[in-house]
């Protein structure tokens, strides 16, 4: 089936693969934090593969991860399921993904990630999906706490305050950019 591309002057254009990934996290009652990320390779025509073949609109992959952390970020708990793969062993890898327990999330994650289960240690596709995972926890756990403090009277003083948290995580939030001057005047800082 041909379309016509959104973008780039109309150009026809044909479908022939889908990758969806979702991510979700929760707080629980207990304090701790749980995470889902799925990722779903989708053939848009069907293929043939060396262990099996998929039809059209057939999932290539079928993967989920899950993950528990406390409030500092850490690993408690972590799994991976190979639900639907290309080969009866892709599965294998899934037991080594709890090997990242204990690991924080914070700079240098996906490093020690690719350390212990990258490349030939894991699956390339579970192993990838760590780092929307890992972004989804921050966002949880920053929403968390925006719920509980009011922005517009940190905002307000001249009393010096703690570096942000976003302070040079992306062009943005760069030392020498506008928004860091908003949010993290000069005046205000300094130690707290």
């Amino acid at each position: 089936m041909t379309e016509t591309a959104a973008t780039g002057g109309a150009r026809p254009r044909r479908l022939l693969h889908t990758r969806e990934v979702v991510c979700r996290g929760y707080v629980r009652e207990d304090g701790l934090f749980d995470f889902e990320a799925s990722l779903r390779d989708i053939s848009a025509n069907g293929t043939d593969l060396y262990f099996k073949q998929v039809d059209a609109g057939g999932l290539l992959h079928g993967l989920r991860l899950t993950m528990t952390i406390d409030a500092d970020m850490q690993i408690v708990q972590m799994q991976a399921h190979s639900d639907t793969v290309p080969t009866p062993f892709c599965g294998e890898s899934s037991a080594f993904y709890g090997q990242l327990e204990g690991l924080r999330i914070g700079p240098g994650f996906t490093q020690r990630v690719k350390e212990r289960v990258g490349g030939r240690k894991g699956c390339t596709h579970l192993t990838e999906l760590m780092g929307p995972l890992a972004t989804t926890a921050v966002q949880t756990v920053m929403a968390l706490r925006r719920e509980t403090r009011d922005l517009a009277v940190e905002l307000q003083g001249d009393a010096p305050m703690p570096r942000p948290a976003v302070y040079n995580t992306c062009h943005t939030y760069r030392q020498e950019g506008q928004a860091i001057q908003v949010i993290w005047p000069d005046r205000r800082r300094g130690v707290a």
